[in-house]
């Protein structure tokens, strides 16, 4: 007599599972080296332009940290509600994990990499975040920073109300918060001059 148990029932469903996924993943890695399915993306990034060929389903993101080794840009929760892949295309903040390479064809893209040149001075807004001691784990930071200059820019600084209001689609699980409304006060003055 065959003794079924919860472990027995478990185990089989997840080799049936694993048997019912496995076609569907081998059929999505032929389509991901079949070079039909590519499209060329030229990008403007940082100010050096790409030509990049690519899934059409690729996203920002995805092109930044993987075809450009450009991993500054974090990915969080890869659904667009961290903000901790935010970017800047064509001068406005995008959550890059949510726009498709492909939709930013011929454009301007600035990530945290660009803001200021290697060995040169740090872009008034990352030295206020070091100033005012706006991050801890900084993870979120890359993407908090380049929010924080879209908000400036965007007239949305002017009061700590507004600066909460508007960079409220950048989680900081570290919970800097406060201190990251400071480094935007500290850097609003040096972005309004620019």
């Amino acid at each position: 007599m065959t003794l079924i148990t919860r472990r027995t029932i478990l185990t089989g469903g997840a080799v049936l599972a694993g048997a019912a996924i496995s076609p569907t993943f081998s059929a999505g890695a032929d389509r991901e080296t079949d070079s039909s399915n590519k499209a060329t993306v030229r990008m403007i990034v940082n100010g050096h332009e790409h030509e990049l060929t690519l899934d059409p389903r690729t996203t920002v993101l995805d092109a930044l940290r993987e075809h450009l080794q450009l991993t500054g840009t974090k990915k969080g929760c890869d659904q667009g509600q961290c903000g901790a892949c935010t970017v800047h295309i064509d001068g406005e903040r995008v959550l890059s994990c949510l726009t498709l390479a492909v939709a930013a064809q011929g454009s301007r893209v600035d990530t945290i990499e660009g803001l200021s040149p290697p060995g040169g001075p740090l872009h008034p807004m990352q030295q206020a975040f070091i100033d005012q001691d706006g991050l801890q784990c900084g993870y979120c930071t890359p993407g908090q920073i380049m929010s924080a200059i879209a908000c400036v820019r965007e007239g949305h600084a002017r009061n700590d109300a507004d600066i909460r209001e508007y960079m409220s689609g950048n989680l900081c699980r570290c919970g800097a918060y406060p201190k990251i409304v400071a480094a935007i006060k500290q850097a609003r003055p040096h972005l309004d001059k620019a």
